[in-house]
């Protein structure tokens, strides 16, 4: 079972070194690790230079959004498991990889999430936030809820079946995918009440009110168009759960 582990960047020198590392430290060796750029302006190229004997294979070249890059990543990836590393992400320990692909063989499926840990820059070692992927399922699509998209591994099969990101949304590209895939019912899958991946706080669709209200336009949008009927009372009602996530450290 070949793992393909794709990371996206854009002038992340002062994360990109944790991500390469954490990749290049993973126990299953049947793995590879595409980087896509978008034509950083940083030293980030300079850095992913610096550790090519790691990658396998690098794309730098203006983009028109995060989930066009994705899509980059996702036409070159060979593994028979495709699996997103953000550039502020790691994985929380060296064993993630060898354990999604043992269970995603054992028992056939389609798609493995689990839960992610999100810190602050200045303290690594403290978690502010857990992102619980157990409130995820099909049905719950509807009210917002996705599994942790860092934390979420899909066959390569699946992608093929039902499409790539669209790459005109800005923020929930990955809650569109998700709608699309699992409204099916079709696919077997589970959810592994473990920690995979740990976050730096910041990222894309945590940054504030206005990106708030953004993530969820998608959202609404993303459930009309695969046909799923929501409104914004279910939307919000997600939110006072989410709260919760500050305690279940």
């Amino acid at each position: 079972m070949k793992i393909s582990v794709i990371t996206v960047c854009f002038n992340s020198e002062q994360t990109i070194k944790s991500t390469l590392r954490s990749v290049a430290t993973q126990t299953w060796g049947e793995r590879e690790h595409i980087v896509v750029d978008g034509a950083s302006t940083d030293c980030t190229l300079a850095i992913l230079h610096e550790h090519l004997s790691q990658l396998t294979q690098v794309i730098s070249e203006p983009d028109i959004g995060i989930y066009d890059a994705m899509n980059k990543g996702l036409n070159v990836a060979t593994g028979d498991i495709i699996g997103f590393l953000n550039a502020d992400d790691v994985y929380a320990h060296q064993n993630v990889l060898a354990a999604v692909a043992e269970v995603m063989k054992r028992e056939r499926l389609d798609a493995l999430f689990g839960d992610v840990e999100f810190f602050r820059q200045e303290d690594p070692a403290k978690t502010v936030r857990r992102y619980s992927s157990s409130h995820f399922s099909p049905e719950q699509i509807a009210w917002g809820w996705m599994p942790a998209h860092p934390a979420l591994f899909l066959r390569r099969s699946v992608y093929e079946r039902f499409g790539v990101f669209q790459p005109d949304y800005r923020i929930a590209g990955d809650f569109e995918l998700v709608a699309r895939i699992f409204k099916s019912g079709s696919l077997k899958y589970r959810y592994v009440p473990e920690v995979l991946v740990r976050m730096r706080t910041g990222g894309i669709s945590t940054r504030g009110f206005s990106h708030t209200i953004l993530l969820n336009q998608e959202v609404l949008r993303a459930c009309r168009e695969n046909g799923i009927s929501t409104n914004w009372f279910k939307i919000l009602l997600k939110y006072p759960l989410k709260f919760l996530e500050f305690y279940r450290k």
